[in-house]
């Protein structure tokens, strides 16, 4: 277990961005819990560096953390700023053919960044962790769904889990799997297909 702690420096490259609004130490132990569960379940077989592998883990854990502890104090204010964003992105998107950063949504919007990021934390989406809460949950649907992401290529396993389950941006799963961003938009929009196909 001691070269998992080679991989601290992921830890804070991960929390930094969030350690202003949250306290550094409790994000550390979340993104430790991440680490720690991506040595378990690495394997050395699989196609990809245990970092790349690692950093999956702890942003879920994180994330996680920050979605649970953001609920808790979400303001009518940060709800309204949320809904003009999503206003805006559809636009942004098709004008830059991608999704854009949260900075250029602030710059649009005439907004600091950082208001930006809190209310994008605010995502109210329905994302696959949500739809197959339990594992005892008996849902015809969701079993089937279940057993349609587990029948996916790996790569395409991971990226749907890392967008609905973890709730990664595309920008971050572009680096978690080492293509551009305009690649995941495409290839998730593909593997969405497929699954609403076999469904």
């Amino acid at each position: 277990m001691e070269e998992v702690l080679d991989y601290e420096g992921l830890i804070y490259s991960i929390i930094n961005k969030y350690s202003k609004r949250f306290d550094k130490d409790d994000l550390y132990q979340v993104g430790m819990i991440g680490l720690i569960d991506a040595y378990k379940h690495y394997d050395n077989s699989f196609d990809t560096k245990f970092s790349s592998f690692a950093y999956y883990y702890i942003l879920g854990e994180v994330n996680k953390y920050i979605r649970n502890s953001s609920s808790l104090k979400v303001s009518k204010n940060l709800i309204e700023v949320k809904t003009r964003i999503l206003k805006v992105k559809d636009s942004m998107m098709q004008k830059l053919g991608r999704e854009p950063t949260n900075m250029e949504i602030a710059l649009y919007l005439d907004l600091d960044v950082s208001v930006v990021d809190e209310a994008m934390l605010t995502d109210n989406i329905e994302s696959i962790d949500r739809e197959i809460p339990t594992y005892d949950d008996t849902s015809a649907e969701i079993l089937d769904l279940k057993d349609e992401i587990l029948k996916l290529p790996i790569e395409e396993r991971r990226l749907i889990i890392a967008r609905y389950y973890n709730e990664m941006t595309q920008q971050e799963v572009s680096k978690m799997l080492g293509i551009s961003q305009v690649q995941v938009s495409r290839c998730e929009a593909k593997i969405l297909k497929k699954l609403r196909t076999r469904l």
